[in-house]
C-alpha cells in the first residue's frame, strides 16, 4: 500500500485546529463521566477531522501529530472501565447522581440552589431552596460566583468554567467547576463540582496505575485537589518549594494537563469516575414492548482445536435444511418469532455461530487475522456439524466474512443472501455520505484506528446508559423506516434478546466489536468479492433509508458488480432483513 503525505494538525486546514482538538479532549473525558454525551464528541470529533479526512488518501491514515489523541483515548477508556450507569429521572438529580465524593450541586437561572447531593448537604451545609450566601464563602467572592455563573449560563457554552474562592474564616481555597446544562422542554441550570470532596479508599492506587505516577506525585495531586498551596504542600512533605514545583511539573507531563486548575479537573472527573458501580437493569425486562413469542433456545457449544471455546444457536427446525446465518458485529443472533415460525415450518436449521469475543465464545489474541481466524473457526463448526455446503445470509458488513470464506472454500457456501450488504469502499465520499454515527466509527475506523477502541467503548457504554431502544433511536434516528421496524414488538424482542452477546449487563463486546470493524475497513477486499462473482447466487437486500450505505453509495455498487441480483426498498433501512424477513425468506426457500 503506497504511503502518501497526510496532513497534520500543525497544517492550516483549520483556522484553529488547536482550540478545536482541545473541544475534543473536553469531550472525551466529559464522555468518560457521562456516556449521555456521546454525540457532543461525536460532533466535535467530527470538525476536526473531516478536513483532513477529505484531503487525505483512501489508504492513509490521517495524522494528528500535534496533540498526542492516544494517550487521551487510552486514558479515558481506562477510567471508563468503571462507569457507574445508574438511571434518575429528575435533570439535575441526574447530572448530581454521579458524584458520590464532591460536594455539588446544581443552581438555577434565578441563582437558587436547585439540588445537592449528600456531600454537599454534609460538607458545606446546603439544602436546596437556599441562596448562594449559603456557601461558606466572604461576600465579595459570593458575588464574584453568582456573576461567574450567570455569564456561564449566558454564553451557552458546555465547556466548564473553573472559580477558585478562598473558604470563610481560613485560608484554604475552594474550587469550583462550572458546567451549564440544557435539558430538554426545561429551563438550563449550572452543576457545580467543588474540591469539598473525600478521598476514596483506593482512589491513589487508582491514580498511579492510570497517569503512572509515582507515591510522591499521588500526595502532591491530593493535596493540590484538596487547595493547598505549593508552599503549604512543601511545608507538609518537609521539601523545598523548587522540589515540590519540579514534581508539579511531571505531574503535568504525566497528565498532560496545562495548568493546577486542570490538573485538579482532571483528578476531580477521574475521582467521580473510579467510585462508579455498575447497576443496570435488564431493558428486556422493563420496556413496554410486548413480547412477541420468542422460544428460549440453548447456546451449544464446541471446543476448537486451539482450545478456545465457540458458541453457537440453532433456530427453526433442529433436524432441517441448513443455512448459516451471520448475525452482524451487533450480534444480532435472533429472527423475530414469526420468522423463526416460518423456518421451522419450511424445515431449515438455521445456525447461528458466536464469534469470538461475543456471548461467552473466547477471543483471539490481539492483532490475529480474523479472516483466517473466522474463515478456520466456521469451517470446524460445518463439520462438527456434519453441514453439507449450503447457503449464508448475513446481516450488514458480515457479507465480508461470506466472502472471506468463499476465497479460501469456495466449495462450502451455495447461495449468499446479504441483507443491508456492505462492500468494499473505494472512495473517501462514501464515508462523507454516511449519517455522523456510522461515519464516526466506520471513518475511524479506516483513518485513525488507534483511536476506535474508546470511540466503540463509549458507544457500548452509552448504549447500557439509554438501554437498547434509546440507543437504536439514536443510531437509527434519521432512518424512519429503522425506528418504525425496531419498534415492532416481536423486532423489538428479537433485537434486544439476540443482541445480549455483544451487550448485556454482564458482557461488553466492544473490543471485538472494535477489532472487527478495524479489519472490515483497512483491509482491500474486493479480490474476496470478486471470487463470488462465477461462484453460488449472490443477492442484496438493501434499503435507500440505510444511514451507513445511502442511495449513492447504493447506486455505485449497483454499477460496480452488475452480477450481483441486487433487491432495493424505498421504505426500508438498515433493518431490512427484520422488515422484510417473508421476502428474504421466499429466495431462502426456492433456493436451499
Amino acid at each position: 500500500m503506497n504511503q502518501k503525505a497526510s496532513p497534520s494538525l500543525e497544517g492550516s486546514l483549520n483556522p484553529d485546529p488547536g482550540a478545536q482538538a482541545q473541544d475534543v479532549i473536553d469531550r472525551l473525558y466529559a464522555v468518560a463521566v457521562d456516556p449521555s454525551r456521546y454525540e457532543e464528541l461525536l460532533d466535535k470529533w467530527e470538525t476536526l477531522i473531516s478536513p483532513y479526512r477529505r484531503s487525505t488518501h483512501l489508504d492513509q491514515p490521517v495524522a494528528l501529530s500535534a496533540i498526542d489523541f492516544e494517550s487521551h483515548f487510552q486514558r479515558a477508556s481506562k477510567v471508563l472501565d468503571s462507569l457507574d450507569l445508574t438511571e434518575t429521572t429528575d435533570a439535575s438529580d441526574a447530572v448530581l447522581a454521579p458524584f458520590d465524593t464532591s460536594a455539588a450541586f446544581t443552581v438555577s437561572g434565578s441563582l437558587t440552589v436547585s439540588s445537592v447531593n449528600k456531600a454537599a448537604a454534609s460538607a458545606l451545609g446546603l439544602r436546596e431552596g437556599a441562596d448562594l450566601s449559603a456557601l461558606p464563602l466572604d461576600m465579595d467572592e459570593t458575588e464574584a460566583l453568582a456573576e461567574q455563573i450567570r455569564q456561564v449560563l449566558a454564553t451557552t457554552s458546555e465547556i466548564p468554567a473553573m472559580f477558585r474562592a478562598r473558604v470563610k474564616d481560613g485560608p484554604r481555597l475552594m474550587v469550583i467547576q462550572l458546567r451549564a446544562m440544557y435539558p430538554d422542554g426545561a429551563s438550563p441550570f449550572v452543576v457545580a463540582v467543588t474540591s469539598e470532596l473525600i478521598w476514596p479508599d483506593g482512589f491513589t492506587g487508582v491514580l498511579r496505575s492510570v497517569f503512572d505516577l509515582t507515591e510522591a506525585e499521588t500526595e502532591i495531586l491530593r493535596a493540590l485537589s484538596e487547595c493547598y498551596s505549593i508552599k503549604e504542600i512543601a511545608e507538609r512533605r518537609g521539601r523545598s518549594v523548587e522540589t515540590v514545583r519540579a514534581q508539579l511539573k511531571s505531574l503535568q507531563a504525566k497528565t498532560e494537563t496545562r495548568s493546577q486548575s486542570e490538573l485538579v479537573r482532571l483528578t476531580l472527573s477521574t475521582m467521580d469516575i473510579a467510585t462508579f458501580t455498575e447497576d443496570v437493569a435488564s431493558e428486556a425486562s422493563t420496556s413496554g414492548n410486548e413480547p412477541g413469542g420468542l422460544e428460549t433456545r440453548p447456546f451449544h457449544t464446541l471446543t476448537l482445536p486451539d482450545g478456545r471455546r465457540m458458541d453457537y444457536l440453532i433456530l427453526g427446525h433442529p433436524n432441517g435444511r441448513p443455512c448459516i446465518f451471520l448475525p452482524q458485529d451487533y450480534g444480532l443472533t435472533r429472527w423475530p418469532a414469526p420468522a423463526e415460525a416460518r423456518a421451522v415450518k419450511e424445515k431449515i436449521k438455521v445456525i447461528v455461530p458466536i464469534r469470538p469475543g461475543y456471548g461467552n465464545s473466547d477471543p483471539v489474541p490481539r492483532g490475529t487475522h480474523l479472516a483466517e481466524v473466522y474463515s478456520a473457526d466456521l469451517l470446524v463448526l460445518l463439520d462438527h456439524l456434519n453441514i453439507p455446503p449450503c447457503p449464508f445470509i448475513s446481516l450488514g458488513g458480515d457479507f465480508y466474512w461470506t466472502a472471506q470464506l468463499h476465497k479460501r472454500h469456495p466449495d462450502r457456501i451455495t447461495l449468499a443472501i446479504a441483507c443491508s450488504g456492505v462492500l468494499p469502499m473505494t472512495r473517501s465520499e462514501q464515508y462523507e455520505r454516511m449519517d455522523k454515527w456510522h461515519r464516526f466509527i466506520l471513518a475511524g475506523a479506516r483513518y485513525t484506528p488507534h483511536l476506535l477502541p474508546f470511540m466503540v467503548k463509549a458507544g457500548f457504554a452509552l448504549a447500557r446508559k439509554l438501554g437498547k431502544r434509546g440507543f437504536v433511536q439514536a443510531v437509527y434516528g434519521k432512518s424512519p423506516a429503522d425506528v418504525a421496524t425496531f419498534e415492532q414488538s416481536e423486532v423489538f424482542e428479537a433485537m434486544v434478546v439476540g443482541s445480549e452477546v455483544a451487550l448485556s449487563k454482564t458482557h461488553s463486546a466492544h473490543a471485538a466489536f472494535s477489532a472487527e470493524i478495524i479489519e472490515q475497513e483497512v483491509t482491500d477486499w474486493r479480490d474476496a468479492v470478486m471470487t463470488m462473482q462465477d461462484g453460488p447466487p449472490v443477492h442484496f437486500f438493501n434499503g435507500r433509508q440505510d444511514p451507513q450505505m445511502p442511495s449513492d453509495t447504493l447506486d455505485e455498487n449497483v454499477a460496480a458488480y452488475p452480477w450481483i441480483n441486487f433487491t432495493i426498498h424505498n421504505n426500508a433501512g438498515q433493518l431490512i432483513f427484520f422488515q422484510k424477513w417473508p421476502e428474504i425468506l421466499n429466495i431462502l426457500v426456492k433456493k436451499i
